[in-house]
């Protein structure tokens, strides 16, 4: 299973599957929806948190939330 907090710096990705009971509504607000692209633009010193991208909204995400976000990877 590929997830947010898998991709490496640069990669692309759908968002295929989340759980929406455990995701907090304000990433649902900001698009974090199945389907919608996501770009890894950086990672903090520590590995996090993680900045992506997501429909033109960057925003910050902690690793353990990542780790719940299924993708699938855009070649």
């Amino acid at each position: 299973m590929i997830t947010i907090a898998s991709l490496k710096v640069g990669q692309h990705a759908l968002i295929k599957e989340i759980s929406i009971d455990i995701i907090p509504l304000k990433l649902l607000e900001m698009g974090c929806l199945p389907g919608n692209e996501v770009f890894l633009l950086q990672t903090a010193p520590f590995k996090d948190p993680l900045f992506i991208n997501i429909n033109g909204c960057t925003m910050a995400i902690r690793k353990e939330m990542a780790k719940l976000i299924e993708v699938e990877l855009i070649p």
